[in-house]
């Protein structure tokens, strides 16, 4: 077991991540853009997310998940719900939104739209070798995770070393089957193996 605690987990990894240089920043959200060609088959759907301050990646990743021919969704937040998406078609289709975020600004396709989705690229600020993923502690995911397809490749993005060996771990929680780093790319996590998750294209 984890000998710190989540919200100490947390704290140390935003401390790290606000300490990286623009030019770090740069060059990992490339190599992440980069790496995100090969997560899906073209025409397969894509549920994404949109990067904001401090976290890896930018908008650089879901243009290149449209350029390889895939549907890509973008979640709508609403407080203490499941995540509702919308198609991604470009960043002058965004908008800002609550807490922070960019949103869509299409229409509202549900959040049983992640059901349908080949791949779900979910943000982290850090997830073990067994899958097990540190959020942000909101729970927009915990809610919706379990919605998805349940041989749907589920994809933690995170710095090299925001992967590590043991993370603590709460029931509700649902394991990654891949990491997506930008120095390794596509890592597999023992969650991959644990609950079925299939593997890329």
């Amino acid at each position: 077991m984890s000998a710190l605690s989540k919200s100490e987990w947390r704290a140390r990894i935003v401390a790290a991540r606000r300490a990286r240089s623009d030019g770090e920043r740069r060059g990992e959200d490339d190599a992440l853009a980069a790496a995100a060609r090969s997560l899906a088959p073209a025409r397969a759907t894509v549920c994404a997310y949109v990067p904001v301050g401090s976290e890896p990646g930018a908008l650089s990743l879901l243009d290149a998940l449209r350029e390889a021919g895939n549907r890509v969704l973008l979640p709508l937040t609403r407080p203490d719900s499941t995540l509702d998406w919308a198609q991604y078609t470009g960043p002058g289709a965004l908008a800002p939104a609550g807490y922070g975020l960019l949103e869509p600004t299409g229409p509202a396709l549900g959040p049983e739209e992640v059901r349908r989705a080949h791949t779900v690229v979910v943000p982290a600020l850090a997830v073990d070798e067994r899958g097990v993923r540190l959020g942000r502690g909101a729970g927009f995911y915990d809610r919706t995770l379990h919605l998805a397809a349940a041989d749907a490749v589920l994809v933690a993005v995170v710095r090299d070393d925001e992967l590590v060996p043991e993370l603590p771990e709460d029931p509700h929680d649902i394991r990654m089957g891949w990491a997506l780093t930008p120095g390794r790319g596509l890592v597999p996590l023992n969650g991959s193996r644990d609950t079925g998750n299939r593997a890329p294209r």
